[in-house]
């Protein structure tokens, strides 16, 4: 990864350092989220995988969950530099093994556009078209 020792924290990473890396990603574009509304949703997880290289924050993803019996993985966010090194998959595996270890049953993923190859690599499956699922969007 970049040739950088990445260093694994089972943490929620700091306000400023979160909303750094979330602009990173461009989806603050469409949420407009302030590093305060960040903090507060990141605080509300059920567990976060945060990765650092010398204390700096370079990717993270979290999971929402009743911890018994589903789960939700969102926020994979890897910095830009650090992209396509293997980062990513070492996030989702450490997420993935912690659901496995609380039995969760059914765990689902939130992911962003164009990044299904990844996931499916990964082990996840694309929902079908008459499956359950929606999405709502408050006007």
């Amino acid at each position: 990864m970049n040739g950088a020792t990445v260093e694994f924290r089972d943490s929620i990473p700091g306000a400023d350092d979160y909303f750094a890396l979330f602009e990173s990603s461009g989806w603050n574009q469409e949420y407009g989220l302030t590093a305060e509304e960040l903090a507060a949703a990141i605080g509300r997880s059920w567990h976060m995988v945060s990765a650092y290289d010398q204390n700096q924050l370079i990717g993270t993803g979290r999971i929402v969950s009743d911890g018994v019996f589903h789960a939700l993985i969102v926020d994979v966010i890897v910095s830009p530099g650090y992209r396509h090194h293997g980062l990513g998959s070492a996030i989702m595996q450490r997420l993935l093994e912690r659901c496995r270890a609380c039995r969760i049953r059914d765990v689902q993923l939130f992911c962003a556009r164009d990044t299904a190859p990844f996931y499916s690599r990964l082990g996840f499956v694309a929902r079908p078209t008459n499956a359950p699922g929606m999405d709502f969007r408050p006007a």
